[in-house]
Order: C-alpha cells, then structure tokens, then sequence
C-alpha cells in the first residue's frame, strides 16, 4: 500500500509541477501517450539513427555485460591476492582509494584515446568503474574467513588449488556476489553517462538525441525504462546472490 501511495504523491508533485510552474516540463498525459509510441513498435530498425528503444537497451545492455564480465574475471583474482596476501593488500590498497572515486566521465576521454573507437571505450569506462566492489567485496570476504577453516585445510593437506575451490571459494561467495551486484548496478549507471557523449546506438544516446531535438517526453520515458531495467538487474543479481549465500537459508 505505501509503494502506492508514495506513487500516487509523485505524480501529484509531476502534475502540479507540469501545469504551475512550465518551463517545458510535460504533463503527465503528454509522457504518457509518447510512451505508448514508443513501446508500440519497440523492434523497429530503419538505420543505426532510427531503431526502436528494444534495440537501443539491448546495445546498452551489450556493453554492460562486456565491461561487467572483464570486471569480474579481472577483480575476483585480485580481491583473493589482497585477502590473501598483507603485501599485496597495503600495495594496492592506497592506489585503489585513489583510483575508485575518479569520476566515470574523467575515464572516457582515456578509453577513446587508447581504443579510438565508442564501443571499446564504453566497455573500457564499465570496467574501469565496476571493478572496485568486486575487488575490495573479495578482499573482504578473504580476510574474514575464520582461522578454524585455514586450519581444516592444513589437517587435511590441501594444495593451494583445492584450498581456494574447497575453502577460500565457498566461504567467500557471498562478498563476492554481493561486490559483483553492486558492480553491476554502477554499470548501468555508467553506460548511460558513457553512451550521451560517444553516441552510437544505446539508451544514453537516446536521452541526448532526444533532448537535442527538444523532445523531454521521450526523455521521461527513458528514464523510466532505465529504471525498470536496473531494478529488472538487481532482482536478477539478489536472486542469483539468495542461491548460493547460504546464511540466508
């Protein structure tokens, strides 16, 4: 019942909004009817300038999956080695504080400039951004591990490969899942941002397209969409997390 509620207000506040205060604000009718364009011919492709907001989510989407990928198979290894290791751990600490604020737009001119192309820089700013709770999510995880397990895997004279697949990895799997859920919802944020200044095909392209031709309903429609689909990501990654967390059993 609150969710409704809390709905019905902010349309209120939309409404009232849209109709005092103008300054091209659309009315919620006006959002409305250009969402039901929008969403009656979502597949349609007329050219990279003119395709439906299907193809333009699922480019995003495309990039999303590449960098979150790469930021997965590249911080997982690195959060064990600083969880696993105190030199490793206060070598890269410092520069990894340094590193995880930098804005994502602060990347991109970098990722144009090493790849010279809108893809491989867009994939470049993801990872570069949604690595950082995968790392330090792992480390965590590495570090709290009880002593008792570390002891279990000596009596039983476990290598180091059968330690990290029978100890290190069960044990850990909840740090990493949660670090890789958080990475991806930075992804998402991030491709939209990456996508209104390299244009191409994607959603964040979309936004810019639109607002160059004036055309804010569209915009709301799109802010709109990208919500479902983060939240559509999210319910993804906390049931995937809800399976192999144990504590929550």
């Amino acid at each position: 019942m609150l969710p409704v509620i809390t709905l019905l207000v902010v349309l209120l506040v939309w409404h009232l909004i849209a109709t005092n205060l103008g300054g091209g604000i659309p009315g919620i009718g006006e959002t409305w009817e250009r969402g039901v364009e929008l969403l009656s011919d979502p597949f349609h492709s007329n050219g990279p300038n003119d395709m439906g907001i299907f193809w333009q989510v699922l480019y995003s989407l495309g990039r999303v999956m590449a960098g979150f990928t790469l930021a997965a198979l590249v911080g997982v290894p690195v959060g064990f080695l600083m969880g696993s290791s105190a030199i490793f751990r206060k070598g890269w600490a410092p520069l990894i504080q340094i590193l995880r604020p930098v804005s994502p737009l602060a990347w991109l001119p970098i990722g144009l400039l090493l790849f010279r192309a809108v893809d491989p820089s867009a994939i470049f700013v993801i990872f570069i951004t949604s690595i950082w709770p995968i790392i330090l999510n792992t480390s965590a995880g590495v570090v709290a591990i009880p002593n008792d397990y570390r002891n279990v895997a000596a009596v039983l004279r476990l290598n180091r490969i059968e330690m990290v697949r029978h100890i290190l990895l069960p044990a850990t799997l909840p740090h990493v899942l949660t670090g890789m859920r958080l990475s991806l919802g930075i992804a998402w944020m991030v491709i939209v941002a990456a996508e209104m200044l390299t244009g191409g095909i994607g959603i964040g392209f979309f936004v810019w397209d639109e607002w160059n031709n004036l055309n804010v309903s569209s915009i709301i429609v799109a802010i709109i969409i990208i919500g479902v689909v983060g939240i559509i990501l999210d319910l993804g990654m906390n049931m995937i997390q809800r399976r192999f967390d144990h504590s929550q059993r």
